[in-house]
């Protein structure tokens, strides 16, 4: 009987250890290991360079052009100086679009994204001084603005890193910002710093009020990053910038821990549109991406605002394959519950669905991983008492993340 504890105790061990086996997970990659089974963000891979598929002349009205996102079979942009509309494009024809006014100041509008509900704008660039200290987020009801009567609530924020306010030379801080996404209650920034050519996350609830968003990581990306648009029900990002050198390119960040979005993989793909200023991006598919530019004349470059098409299925339809079957019950809230949250010591995890394993595994705020464990029942309980006050993020099967908050 022993021995037979003993064969059973050394299974479990063995197979926890392979559980943890951390390396380069992505087949794409140049060090990709196959007996990985946790990607370390390790991956390394060759340049690669794609050539857009289409480019079309954006209409007049948008040649500051500083956001994109797609909805409602419309993209929608709206542009970076004193013009106050959200603008629906018509990617049937570019010159055909419609002007949706919002009563707000345009201070420096430079980024667009949504949620089922909302468009939100990120009144956010500070690359004039430096030195904003009226940092804000515009949260726009869509339904009020297709009806020409916008509701807008407004999140304030600064940065937590951010301690010298002193003004600064022109495009020499590294705290501009000109790209975000949203998730079910928070907004992830994604910074563009002129200085050191690296780009930061920092997080704060997409409730209207005053924050301090946190930080959470950083990466040298060696450019400027002008875009983000987030692939649903994947743990994916494609970010747009382009360097100093004005050589357009498009970041992808997938298969990464919680929130911490530069804790996976991480691929640069230039773009081949030399000197084009491109500021916006969005998807359908996932696979398939509009880019904006705007209006750049600085002789002898002339470049107009345009809508280009790219196709980042080589790069990426791997991973989105490999996941579009895992769990996902992200489209119904009621299918998994968490409660009580907040709670000071236990929290109970119950869902309706048919699959009868699961992989629970729990985050902090900077995307570590706390808890990794496999349920069998619908019904369990998670003691957390031994966790520090503070955000965390439940996962299950790597495919649903719910917010837990310990306090």
């Amino acid at each position: 009987m022993k021995t037979f504890f003993n064969l059973i105790f050394f299974l479990f061990v063995g197979m926890n250890l392979k559980a943890q086996t951390y390396g380069c997970t992505d087949s794409l990659a140049n060090n990709y290991n196959a007996n990985a089974t946790a990607n370390d963000g390790s991956c390394i891979y060759n340049s690669a360079n794609v050539v857009p598929l289409s480019s079309n002349l954006l209409p007049i009205a948008l040649d500051e052009t500083s956001g994109l996102t797609f909805w409602n079979n419309m993209l929608w942009s709206l542009n970076d100086d004193a013009d106050n509309n959200l603008y629906a494009i018509d990617t049937g024809n570019f010159n055909n679009y419609t002007a949706y006014p919002l009563n707000e100041p345009n201070i420096d509008w430079e980024e667009i994204s949504q949620d089922d509900d909302y468009f939100y704008i990120g009144d956010f660039g500070n690359n004039v001084s430096g030195n904003r200290t009226d940092l804000k987020i515009l949260k726009i009801e869509k339904n009020s603005l297709l009806q020409n009567n916008p509701n807008v609530d407004t999140i304030n924020f600064s940065y937590s890193t951010q301690t010298n306010f002193n003004p600064t030379a022109i495009n020499s801080t590294d705290f501009d910002c000109e790209a975000f996404v949203i998730t079910a209650d928070s907004i992830y920034l994604f910074t563009k710093e002129w200085i050191s050519n690296h780009c930061s996350v920092y997080s704060l609830p997409n409730k209207s009020g005053s924050y301090s968003a946190n930080f959470i990581s950083s990466y040298n990306v060696n450019g400027l990053v002008t875009g983000a648009t987030q692939i649903q029900n994947s743990r994916a990002v494609v970010l747009s910038g382009y360097s100093t050198v004005m050589q357009p390119f498009v970041l992808l960040l997938y298969d990464y821990q919680g929130f911490n979005f530069f804790s996976g993989n991480k691929r640069i793909i230039n773009v081949n549109l030399p000197f084009h200023q491109t500021e916006g991006i969005a998807t359908v598919n996932g696979l398939k991406y509009y880019l904006s530019n705007e209006k750049l004349v600085q002789t002898p470059i002339n470049i107009q605002a345009k809508i280009h098409e790219i196709d980042l299925t080589p790069y990426l339809s791997h991973y989105l394959n490999s996941v579009s079957g895992s769990f996902d019950i992200s489209e119904n809230p009621y299918a998994i519950n968490i409660y009580p949250n907040p709670t000071t010591d236990f929290i109970n995890v119950k869902w309706n669905t048919g699959v009868k394993v699961a992989r629970i595994k729990i985050f902090n705020i900077s995307g570590k991983e706390v808890m990794n464990q496999i349920v069998t029942e619908k019904y369990f309980q998670i003691d957390i008492r031994s966790f520090e006050k503070g955000i965390y993020f439940l996962s299950v099967n790597d495919s649903v993340f719910r917010k837990v908050v310990k306090m």
